[in-house]
């Protein structure tokens, strides 16, 4: 068995010498199985250290020139050999304990796919109420946050992995196809719960909430077409870190 990590990462040297620390340490569950493992980083068209950090941590990098997260997603498992895909993002740091949950659903062998229920280091009422939203609804639609992604490598180039005609909601999309397939084939999708990924809340300081409700407002008048547009989905793509 093999497992290949996937990192996408634009301009991210502030935070990704940590989250591959912490992704490192977390690899050792797979080692405890007796599991080989990789680590790829995509640098997505970075202007700053990015890749010059991921080198210096061991990770084998990619380049993936058009500035999109599909992209950069899709770049780094065309290059990944494992038997399964975990998608990392720059700004995370995934406990070993959560790896030790994906071996298991691994093992099992019942699960096609899955993710992680996520967490924030702020206190804030706000942003707690919100990511309890959203935890909610990843265990209830079977969603997984873009953060945090495992999914057999067969099954992921069968639904044709990320949808590059989209800049954000790319992973409920996935998803949705993800789950078409389970069913096809009597496997199931799993939102792992009991030790969350830890992520970076930066997106809910630099924009205000009013940024985002007019972004899910505009998704939802324009039936999706606004996913479709980079303009439109600018707090991905503006650089701001």
């Amino acid at each position: 068995m093999k497992v290949s990590v996937v990192v996408p990462a634009f301009n991210e040297e502030r935070l990704l010498a940590e989250s591959l620390r912490s992704i490192r340490s977390a690899m050792e569950a797979f080692a405890q199985c007796g599991w080989r493992s990789e680590l790829i980083v995509c640098d997505n068209n970075s202007t700053d250290r990015t890749a010059e950090i991921a080198r210096a941590a061991g990770a084998q990098v990619v380049f993936e020139p058009v500035n999109q997260i599909s992209r950069a997603r899709n770049a780094g498992a065309r290059q990944a050999s494992g038997d399964w895909l975990v998608f990392v993002d720059a700004d995370s740091a995934p406990s070993r304990e959560l790896f030790s949950a994906v071996a298991a659903e691994i093992r099992g062998g019942h699960t096609l796919a899955g993710g992680s229920t996520v967490r924030y280091a702020s206190s804030s009422r706000g942003i707690a109420l919100l990511i309890g939203a959203w935890n909610l609804l990843s265990r209830t639609m079977r969603w997984a946050a873009g953060s945090f992604i495992f999914c057999e490598a067969a099954a992921f180039r069968e639904v044709h992995g990320f949808s590059e005609a989209l800049y954000a909601s790319e992973e409920i999309d996935l998803f949705v196809r993800l789950k078409r397939l389970a069913r096809r084939s009597g496997k199931r999708i799993a939102i792992l719960h009991r030790h969350p990924l830890r992520t970076s809340d930066r997106k809910l300081h630099l924009y205000s909430w009013w940024t985002f409700a007019g972004f899910t407002l505009k998704a939802i008048v324009s039936g999706g077409r606004s996913l479709r547009s980079r303009t439109d989905c600018y707090a991905w793509y503006d650089g701001r870190r």
